[in-house]
């Protein structure tokens, strides 16, 4: 059985990048034990065939496309990435959170903000995205003062 579950794993593994734990909850149910479990996964980590570092900045890049630092923060931790890892990648996605939030902005909405009540149904996209509220200001400022030059 181990063969069968290393096999499994590996073939996972081959699809995409997994955390541990990730890679240990889709195993559980095949695994003798979680003696048997525990051990498949020390070894594919000794290896480096298992890697939360990996899988947190592959991912960390990939959400980033659309999502702010928050976003990416909580995506991260629920997939098993330690705490620490989670925000040291999210920091990285940070420090291009205006920029992203900008063109954002500008691809779902072609004209500028008029009332207030769309001001604040974009705030609320944008928060939902994972973006600060600094952020948030500051795109929607930014976005309202290109459109009112000349």
């Amino acid at each position: 059985m181990t063969d069968e579950l290393k096999a499994r794993a590996l073939r996972l593994l081959a699809r995409r990048e997994h955390t541990r734990a990730e890679l240990a909850r889709k195993l559980a149910a095949d695994a003798q034990s979680t003696t048997v479990l525990e051990a498949l996964l020390d070894q594919l980590q000794a290896k480096k065939q298992v890697s939360d570092e990996r899988y947190a900045e592959a991912r960390a890049h990939q959400l980033s496309r659309k999502f702010g630092a928050a976003r990416v923060r909580r995506e991260l931790v629920s997939k098993g990435v330690d705490r620490e890892a989670a925000a040291r990648f999210a920091a990285d996605v940070e420090k291009t959170d205006l920029e992203r939030a900008r063109s954002i902005l500008e691809r779902k909405y072609r004209a500028p903000a008029t009332a207030r009540e769309e001001r604040v149904r974009r705030a609320r996209f944008l928060q939902s995205r994972g973006f600060s509220g600094d952020v948030i200001r500051q795109a929607l400022d930014a976005r309202e003062a290109s459109e009112e030059l000349p």
